[in-house]
């Protein structure tokens, strides 16, 4: 948490993919909605966050990130050191904190830590509804709780990134249970059964964690000025939740971009780790981990993941690996362990010094990775702002486009209201019924020609208004117009 800390975007940031910051914290800070799939569980969390009377919005949304991923860890470090590590207790805190360490300053974990972004409470989702897995047997966790906890987190987890959807298969298989079979005349076997109360329990909880996103609807019907989708009716709703402005996205790659992107994700995972790691990683996942159920879950996890993230035609899809690179961090800690056990066997004290050596390795791979993640000191999203708000006109109709652009005003106008006569307006948004709804009742005087306005058009429409066309491609562009006379008749 100290690291992230000295390493934190102090404000609004585009640091580390961190674009979506703007109108994340925006929509939480007005009670509004991000854009799909709205996120709903994430925004009530993070405007809890930005109650904190510390540093600016931003800033403390940006912490709620950072908090996550530090929680993130310690419960990596729990899982390796309190459950996965029973031989050795006294060599048990080193391969645990291997792991924490392993898996929270990784470059791709790191980097999302410091900004605002879903991948950081996702992650920590993931590694929570583990936990709760391996305390099945837990004399802390009797079953009807564990059952309820994990359908309620997944349901909540859902409610923050839909990806979710992929740790379905575990929420299922961990509610198979291994029975002793005695039949008489028969050796002692074991044998598969489905426990059909933990998995009914986990189904209604599960329901009652999803009912998170009745606030989306509750949310519009404010008409806030960020409302992507408006989702005060079933298509609105629909459109908003399943993500249908991204679909098209997925899967929509030929044999080479597929292959291209495996290369990138292999690079990217010997990049966290480091080839000691990727070794270690691997000896732990083939060789040393147990249980197995629980081994089966996390390779669906890395593979099913993996897998999306390759399929999504994005620039920022690796993200979708995080949940991967946590699995794989949980590996080195059980490689770690079973390295130590078999170094204690010759040398006693040689197996902790293999842990702490490896530790040390991790370390100094985190002291190099720090300058690519590092977003303490960029300033470019906070300058932006300021200057589009320095050299607009009064009452000037601010045309802005891409997403550095339109939700850096969000954050600024919206959020920090900051020049309220400015109107505004989203131009690549200006194709959606939903956005001039809430364009019309943000900016009620705004003249809308037209069902479907083009910029020229409301230009032509808002005669007295000075015009400013803003974007941020390598470097500001802020072109602001003196007022258009009104056409004679």
């Amino acid at each position: 948490m100290a690291i992230y800390l000295t390493s934190m975007a102090p404000g609004l940031t585009w640091a580390n993919f961190g674009t979506d910051g703007g109108d994340l914290i925006t929509a939480a800070a007005i009670g509004g909605i991000a854009h799909p799939t709205g996120y709903p569980f994430y925004l009530v969390l993070a405007r809890l966050f930005q109650l904190l009377p510390i540093g600016s919005l931003a800033f403390r949304t940006n912490l709620m990130s950072a908090l996550a991923a530090a929680f993130a860890a310690v419960l990596v470090y729990e899982i390796v050191a309190k459950h996965l590590s029973p031989i050795n207790a006294h060599h048990s805190w080193v391969s645990g904190l291997a792991s924490g360490i392993a898996f929270g300053l990784a470059p791709l974990i790191w980097s999302q830590a410091v900004i605002t972004e879903v991948y950081e409470l996702h992650a920590l989702f993931v590694v929570l509804i583990l936990y709760l897995s391996i305390n099945t047997l837990s004399v802390h966790f009797t079953q009807k709780r564990q059952d309820r906890l994990v359908g309620l987190i997944f349901g909540l987890a859902m409610g923050n990134h839909l990806t979710t959807i992929l740790l379905l298969p575990v929420i299922l298989f961990t509610t198979i249970l291994r029975r002793p079979n005695t039949a008489q005349g028969k050796s002692r076997i074991n044998h598969l059964q489905l426990d059909s109360r933990a998995l009914l329990r986990r189904i209604i909880w599960s329901g009652v964690g999803l009912l998170i996103y009745f606030t989306l609807p509750l949310r519009a019907l404010a008409h806030p000025a960020v409302n992507w989708g408006n989702p005060v009716n079933l298509e609105g709703f629909i459109w908003l939740v399943s993500g249908k402005l991204y679909q098209s996205l997925l899967l929509n790659l030929n044999y080479s971009s597929i292959l291209e992107r495996v290369q990138t994700a292999v690079a990217l995972l010997l990049a966290q780790f480091g080839i000691i790691g990727l070794c270690v990683g691997f000896i732990g996942m083939v060789v040393f981990f147990k249980p197995i159920r629980l081994n089966y879950c996390m390779l669906w996890i890395a593979i099913g993941s993996t897998a999306f993230a390759i399929g999504y035609a994005t620039t920022d899809a690796f993200m979708y690996l995080i949940p991967a690179f946590l699995c794989f961090a949980i590996w080195i800690g059980t490689g770690i362990t079973g390295l130590m056990n078999a170094a204690s066997k010759r040398i006693h004290i040689l197996g902790q010094l293999t842990g702490l050596i490896l530790i040390l390795t991790l370390l100094i791979q985190a002291w190099f990775h720090r300058p690519q993640v590092d977003a303490s000191h960029d300033s470019r999203a906070e300058s932006f702002g300021k200057s589009v708000l320095a050299i607009a006109p009064a009452d000037a109709l601010v045309f802005a486009k891409g997403d550095e652009a339109v939700f850096t005003l969000w954050y600024f106008q919206y959020a920090q209201r900051n020049r309220p006569d400015l109107a505004v307006v989203a131009t690549d948004l200006l194709g959606f019924k939903w956005y001039l709804q809430t364009l019309q009742s943000k900016y009620p005087d705004l003249n809308l020609p037209g069902p479907f306005p083009f910029a020229e058009t409301l230009v032509i429409a808002n005669p007295g208004r000075p015009i400013c066309y803003v974007e941020y491609v390598q470097a500001p562009e802020i072109n602001c117009l003196p007022v258009r006379a009104p056409q004679s008749p």
